[in-house]
């Protein structure tokens, strides 16, 4: 089974909250609701995929200093195994922009069992919501 390395961030605003982006249609698992990040690519860091990520996504720049290692996910998938580092970031410049069709939410961490996520997402929502 191929290994797939992802890369995820939990934003948190001053208010607590974290952000949300929804798949658009026409990706896999389209409709649900995901923490912001990509795959890491060859030669890549997953810090350094996630700067990228962010900047391409959402058009904000943030920093390796700024991602906090918070947890991970590790999920088999019909096709292929995910394995996804979350890292927490409070910290960036700019105002996260949808930039690639998806849309954005600000979730309250008690609210986020009310976003439909994908399967390797739900495990994470405890920790978050013990930290927030």
């Amino acid at each position: 089974m191929k290994l797939l390395l992802v890369s995820a961030v939990a934003l948190i605003d001053i208010e607590g909250r974290v952000l949300l982006a929804q798949r658009p249609e026409g990706k896999s698992m389209a409709g649900l609701w995901e923490f912001p990040g990509g795959k890491v690519e060859p030669g890549e860091t997953p810090e350094a995929a996630l700067v990228r990520e962010l900047h391409e996504e959402l058009g904000i720049e943030t920093w390796n200093s700024c991602l906090a290692p918070l947890t991970f996910a590790s999920h088999s998938y019909d096709d292929f195994h995910l394995m996804m580092p979350l890292f927490a970031c409070r910290k960036w410049n700019g105002v996260p922009t949808p930039r690639e069709g998806q849309v954005l939410k600000w979730v309250k961490a008690r609210d986020l069992r009310e976003y439909p996520m994908p399967p390797a997402d739900i495990p994470l929502i405890p920790i978050l919501r013990d930290l927030l």
